[in-house]
């Protein structure tokens, strides 16, 4: 029977593609093993789509609360992945010390927790972080930071494009007006003005509407004509399939941005309030553009701030950034 690595990792998308590398640099360390993902669902059915685990669970279902609860049976499948484990990480906080209990109990060699977010880690990019925390130096080859996605994905995208009017081949740019947190994003008449101008050069721009980004665009909406295409609430192997084909993806400090980064996509991310030194998509192709630093000395106090003067981006230099990039 094949053994395996089991990884738990309860984070966003973008958290979780910035774990990547860390991932391929533990199957590269246990050779042979099948990975098992305990993670979102979304996330999770991506990440299996694209080769980058062999399956997973949900973090949010009975394997990921059994993980937490002393003396509880585990459903079957997750007892059958732990008892041929050789490695388990979990990149999140376990304070009652449960779920190294359960581990234990199921004898895997070796085991490492810590969240990502510890005082205790030394590096400061995100990806390093977790890198540190299975005992792995930081940095990488370019083969840990891009994935390659199947044709199966790429024809999902095509056809998610082709019901909202966009033939094949047709060029086009994404844009993502919204984020994680409304705090990290651009004001909506400067996205509305971003869009309008990739119109006039002839870019063709569409934006892209996730769960958490009605409100965002709904925005934008109210203050341009005529509207763009949208793409609404795609899963993200077919978001990953359209991705691939954009000419380049214009966004925030987002799960998006780091999926387009991910897969090899010209990528401009647009940060205000969180530390591109921590959070920044890697790679050549990323290209990041920054307002005056934010000076709020926490996550609360960017919260109760109202001028954002971090996310006052004129739209001229986002374009005398693209243009540098070779976008426009």
């Amino acid at each position: 029977m094949t053994r395996s690595l089991v990884i738990v990792h309860p984070g966003s998308l973008g958290d979780i593609l910035l774990a990547v590398p860390a991932i391929r640099r533990l199957q590269a360390r246990y050779p042979g093993r099948d990975t098992l993902l305990i993670a979102h669902d979304s996330i999770s059915r991506l990440l299996v789509a694209c080769g980058i685990v062999n399956d997973w669970m949900s973090w949010d279902g009975p394997s990921g609360a059994g993980l937490f609860s002393r003396g509880a049976p585990l459903p079957g499948e997750l007892t059958t992945w732990l008892n041929r484990c050789d490695a388990a990480v979990a990149w999140l906080d376990d304070n009652t010390g449960t779920l190294r209990d359960t581990f234990q109990k199921f004898h895997v060699a070796q085991v490492w927790i810590e969240s990502p977010s510890s005082p205790v880690l030394r590096t400061k990019h995100q990806s390093d972080r977790f890198l540190e925390i299975v005992e792995e130096p930081a940095g990488g080859g370019l083969s840990e930071r891009f994935v390659q996605v199947s044709p199966s994905i790429v024809e999902e995208g095509s056809a998610c494009l082709e019901r909202i009017g966009i033939p094949r081949g047709r060029s086009f740019v994404l844009v993502h007006p919204g984020s994680g947190s409304a705090h990290k994003c651009l004001h909506p008449i400067t996205i509305a003005d971003i869009i309008q101008r990739l119109d006039q050069k002839g870019l063709f721009p569409i934006v892209i509407e996730g769960p958490a980004d009605q409100h965002a665009v709904e925005q934008v909406l109210e203050v341009i004509r005529p509207r763009p295409p949208i793409l609404r609430n795609l899963e993200l192997t077919a978001l990953a399939g359209i991705l691939v084909q954009a000419r380049f993806c214009l966004g925030h400090d987002s799960g998006v941005a780091h999926l387009a980064a991910l897969l090899g996509v010209r990528t401009v991310a647009v940060f205000g309030p969180t530390d591109p030194a921590r959070w920044r998509p890697r790679g050549d192709h990323v290209t990041i553009v920054r307002g005056p630093s934010c000076l709020c000395p926490s996550w609360d106090d960017v919260r109760e701030c109202h001028e954002k003067p971090c996310l006052g981006v004129p739209t001229d230099q986002i374009f005398t950034s693209l243009k540098a990039a070779g976008l426009t």
